[in-house]
């Protein structure tokens, strides 16, 4: 990327995002300057750097809140699929199962999910969100909708729901 480049994306994500901190850009000379023409022709890397901006925001975002990525995954996913199964969130999010039992176990100490039996599957255990859990699911999926929508700010709303439909083509 060149250096006018990375000027223009650093004022662009600390416009875009408030609270998000641009990194500091130093002055190359011409002979500093590195051929990255290969990188932004990745997808991977492409896709890294903007993972790497969003996700900085996030955590900064959901910090109030206590949670994590997958924390926020989870909970959204049960105030969703109430009853779900560890089963299922291991298999929608492509978490291993020991990940999870500490993760659940996490959030029923914080009294934001409950075991219940499964409605169904006698065998299985559904997992279900306590009212406090519902609250904080509400407000944190409300933050992290504002937060993507600053973050996608230089795109209109086609091109970022043409971004999205592009990347799920990759992993689903």
């Amino acid at each position: 990327m060149t250096t006018a480049r990375k000027k223009s994306a650093n004022a662009d994500v600390s416009q875009a995002v408030p609270g998000a901190q641009a990194a500091p850009v130093q002055r190359q000379d011409r002979a500093d300057r590195l051929d990255s023409h290969v990188l932004e022709g990745l997808v991977g890397y492409n896709t890294r750097r903007a993972w790497s901006i969003i996700s900085a925001v996030f955590a900064e975002r959901m910090a109030p809140y206590g949670l994590k990525q997958v924390d926020f995954s989870v909970l959204s996913l049960l105030g969703h699929n109430p009853g779900a199964t560890s089963r299922q969130l291991c298999s929608t999010l492509d978490i291993l199962p020991p990940n999870l039992v500490s993760l659940v176990a996490t959030m029923d100490s914080r009294g934001l999910i409950e075991r219940r039996p499964h409605p169904r599957d006698g065998r299985a255990v559904g997992l279900y969100l306590t009212r406090a859990g519902e609250k904080l699911v509400h407000e944190a999926e409300q933050a992290v909708v504002q937060l993507e929508l600053e973050a996608s700010a230089r795109l209109t709303m086609r091109e970022r729901d043409t971004l999205i439909k592009l990347l799920q083509k990759i992993y689903l």
